[in-house]
């Protein structure tokens, strides 16, 4: 059994993050993962306040333990989506894309633990002083936002920088990378691309079947020139994508194409004009399983290659 700081911080069996990512992790994937042992979290992404409400009253319909909910803090709806995890009495609420400090106060205040996801030891460390409970350090590897840092360089530097606990993200898809990530000084792991090939995830088949056969190079980063870069895989959209951003398109070009790419992949599975967000770890998921089975089988990784790493000290 591994138990860490943040298993008993939230209350949760396993050390191990369900990743919020938009349109996809809803209240029926953060409840399996929940009832797994793991950590669920519903992604808030730029959905309005109703349909964020209607998911987590569904997570609590299918468990009673704790999950979360991710907010995008560029998103239209945040300040809105802030004041519902209070009213819903939400336990963990990680955030993304932006500086939740102007939330803090009434987060806290309804005891919520606040959990950022950070790219960089500056936002960590202005972060833990507005009371930040913990961090996810999110290296580049991931799908959908990321930063310039790996995984293997910034979980470290995190580790370093704080004491509050670190969850290591982005390139995780088993327990030989939970591993690495613990002996980097995390505390736990979240996963994102993994649980897209999650039973319980209700993203289109086409989808689910790009991730499952795709390789070491299917991915590419687009959105550097807008300052939002975004890692999905190489489609006819994300190629299209980055000839306009680098042809000559106008910012507002690009904000237009992009506008309602994700939810074509997520809802439609539109091969043509989707944006089907993936980490660089897709290649190494390979089969549908429930949401139980992915985190039992990280777990038994986990402790197995730790056991292992021993065998090199004499």
């Amino acid at each position: 059994m591994i138990e860490t700081p943040i298993t008993k911080m939230i209350g949760i069996k396993y050390p191990i993050f369900q990743g919020g990512m938009a349109w996809i992790a809803d209240g029926v994937l953060a409840a399996s993962v929940s009832n797994a042992g793991g950590l669920g979290i519903i992604a808030a992404g730029n959905a309005p306040r109703d349909y964020v409400k209607a998911e987590i009253e569904k997570a609590k319909s299918l468990t009673d333990k704790p999950f979360g909910v991710n907010i995008m803090l560029m998103s239209p709806f945040a300040d809105d989506i802030a004041k519902l995890v209070v009213e819903e009495g939400v336990k963990v609420v990680t955030t993304g894309a932006g500086n939740p400090s102007k939330y803090m106060k009434d987060w806290k205040g309804a005891g919520i633990l606040v959990i950022p996801v950070v790219a960089s030891v500056a936002m960590a460390k202005l972060l833990k002083r507005v009371g930040a409970d913990a961090f996810i350090a999110e290296g580049g590897e991931s799908g959908g936002h990321v930063g310039e840092l790996t995984t293997m360089v910034l979980v470290p530097q995190i580790v370093d920088a704080t004491d509050l606990p670190v969850i290591a993200a982005g390139g995780i898809a088993d327990g030989r990378g939970a591993a690495a990530a613990f002996l980097l000084g995390a505390v736990g792991i979240q996963m994102g691309t993994r649980f897209l090939s999650a039973k319980e995830c209700s993203i289109h088949p086409l989808y689910k079947e790009k991730i499952l056969k795709a390789t070491d190079l299917c991915t590419m980063v687009t959105g550097k020139r807008l300052g939002h870069p975004v890692r999905s895989l190489r489609t006819p959209f994300a190629r299209a994508y980055w000839d306009a951003e680098y042809g000559g398109a106008s910012d507002e070009e690009l904000e237009k194409m992009g506008t309602g790419a994700l939810r074509k992949a997520v809802k439609d599975g539109d091969a043509e004009n989707g944006c089907f967000l993936s980490g660089q770890i897709a290649a190494m998921v390979k089969k549908e399983e429930s949401a139980e089975e992915i985190v039992l089988d990280v777990m038994s990784g986990l402790e197995e290659s730790l056991r292992g790493a021993m065998k090199w000290v004499k």
